[in-house]
Order: C-alpha cells, then sequence, then structure tokens
C-alpha cells in the first residue's frame, strides 16, 4: 500500500468533494465546493493535477471527462493528518493538546458524556490488553 500523502489546506477542499461524491468531474467537484470557495476551473484543476501526481486521487475517461475518484480513505488522511498535528503543535502531547483544547471551549453535556465513554472504552482497551 502507498504512504498517505500530504495534503495541503486547498486540496482538502477538493477531497471533500471526492469522498463525499464519486466519482466526479471537475465541473461536478467546482459545483459542490462551499459557496466561500470561489476557485476558478482552472485552480480546481490544478489542484485535481496535484491530488494525481501525490496519488490521493485517481481516474478514468469518460467520454470527453475525466471522473475522480479517491485512493485514499478520508480516515487514513485524518489520522496522518491529526498524528502531524499533535507532533509539530505539542510535541505528540496527547494529554497536553487534550486540555489546552478542553479549556478553550464551551462543551455541551451530551458531548462531555460522549468525551467521557470514549476515555472509558479506551481504559477499557489498554486494560484488557496489559492483561495480555
Amino acid at each position: 500500500m502507498n504512504p498517505i500523502p500530504k495534503i495541503s489546506e486547498a486540496e482538502w477542499e477538493v477531497m471533500k468533494v471526492i469522498w463525499q461524491e464519486h466519482p466526479a468531474t471537475a465541473e461536478q467537484i467546482i459545483e459542490r465546493l462551499p459557496a466561500d470557495i470561489e476557485w476558478t476551473e482552472p485552480t480546481v484543476r490544478t489542484f485535481l493535477n496535484r491530488l494525481l501526481k501525490k496519488q490521493a486521487i485517481g481516474y478514468e475517461k469518460s467520454g470527453r471527462s475525466y471522473l475522480y475518484y479517491p485512493l485514499v480513505q478520508e480516515s487514513d488522511c485524518r489520522r496522518v493528518e491529526s498524528e502531524s498535528f499533535l507532533k509539530r503543535v505539542f510535541n505528540g502531547a496527547v494529554g497536553t493538546m487534550m486540555t489546552n483544547f478542553l479549556n478553550d471551549v464551551r462543551l455541551s453535556d451530551e458531548e462531555i458524556e460522549q468525551l467521557q465513554n470514549i476515555l472509558k472504552e479506551k481504559r477499557a482497551q489498554r486494560d484488557k490488553e496489559d492483561q495480555r
């Protein structure tokens, strides 16, 4: 399997569209970009070419159009990006990152409960692994 490519912030916008709905033509991708993104067709085609070179997407020819589809999973790209961010900004310290985020946001009761459940599951998973 190929390594997960480093995707720029702008390329992420294109990838989000491709992950959501594929295969898609360049015109369909442009139509589905968020309204606040006002890129020209040549700009989007440049991002598509970069993503092709990075092997993040593939294409097939259909008549006069190219249909683009993802070659990498969104979850894999998120994991790699998260790891990179964690290392770059917090020197790999998950606890420091979580504390930073939790101190800076207001969470609903539902969000707090979700986080508590995730932490309980992580503890149970770790304890199970430690018993092996």
